[in-house]
Formats: C-alpha cells, sequence, structure tokens
C-alpha cells in the first residue's frame, strides 16, 4: 500500500551558489558522508548534490503526516546500489516515523527516481508499506 509520495525540484546553480559560497560547511551540515564522498568525485559535483538534496526533500514529503515535525538532513541518505540505481537508507528520526507506521510482519520499500536537466534536478519518491 502506498503511504506517501514527495517530489522536489532543485536549481541546481542556487546548489552551486551555496557550495561556493559556503564551502565545506553546506555539505558537512546537510549530506552524509558517503553521499559527499560520491558528490565530490563526480564531475558534475553540483548536480550531484542537487540531486541528493531534492532526494531528502522528497522523501521528507512522503513521511510526512499531520503532526510530524521537519527531519534532520542527516536521516536521510541517498546511496547507490551497484548498478547505480539510487537508493534511500534512513537513520534516526525517519527511521522511527517509519517503524511507527508499521504493524507486525510488515515491511516497508521507498522508491526513488532521481534526474536532471541543468539547470533542475528533481526527485520523486514512494513510500509503501509491503
Amino acid at each position: 500500500m502506498i503511504i506517501g509520495i514527495g517530489t522536489d525540484l532543485c536549481d541546481i546553480r542556487r546548489i552551486s551558489a551555496l557550495l561556493d559560497k559556503f564551502g565545506e560547511r553546506f555539505p558537512l551540515k546537510v549530506f552524509t558522508e558517503g553521499e559527499r564522498a560520491r558528490s565530490d568525485a563526480s564531475s558534475s559535483r553540483a548536480s550531484s548534490y542537487a540531486k541528493r538534496f531534492a532526494a531528502k526533500e522528497a522523501t521528507a514529503k512522503a513521511l510526512a503526516g499531520s503532526h510530524t515535525r521537519a527531519l534532520s538532513w542527516q536521516d536521510v541518505e541517498v546511496i547507490n546500489h551497484s548498478s547505480g540505481k539510487p537508493k534511500i537508507r534512513l537513520y534516526g528520526e525517519a527511521l522511527e516515523r517509519v517503524e511507527a507506521q508499521l504493524q507486525q510482519g510488515q515491511n516497508w520499500k521507498i522508491h526513488l527516481s532521481l534526474t536532471d536537466d541543468y539547470p533542475y534536478a528533481q526527485a520523486f519518491v514512494i513510500f509503501e508499506i509491503l
């Protein structure tokens, strides 16, 4: 059963400006170590960060309820399968939020789709209980 859907559109130029203005403070605050390693190794660094930023926002929207608070940036991580397919890994409050919705014997899955076409990056997330 689909429990939540989230989408976000991020301007790559905005992320590039944040990287220029704040240096490493921006990635250290918003992204996990793995996300920083992958984005910093990318030939299109700002685009990589923008897609991950959009994925975090879209995930927060998909997991949001009527009485939920904001999630920590570090509680949502975009990882990549060995094939390159992006996936979401949850920690802390985000994981607790998902687990609180499960009944015994249920499992969950988050589907993630990322795309970019300069100057925009987009993420689409579906939160499903199985």
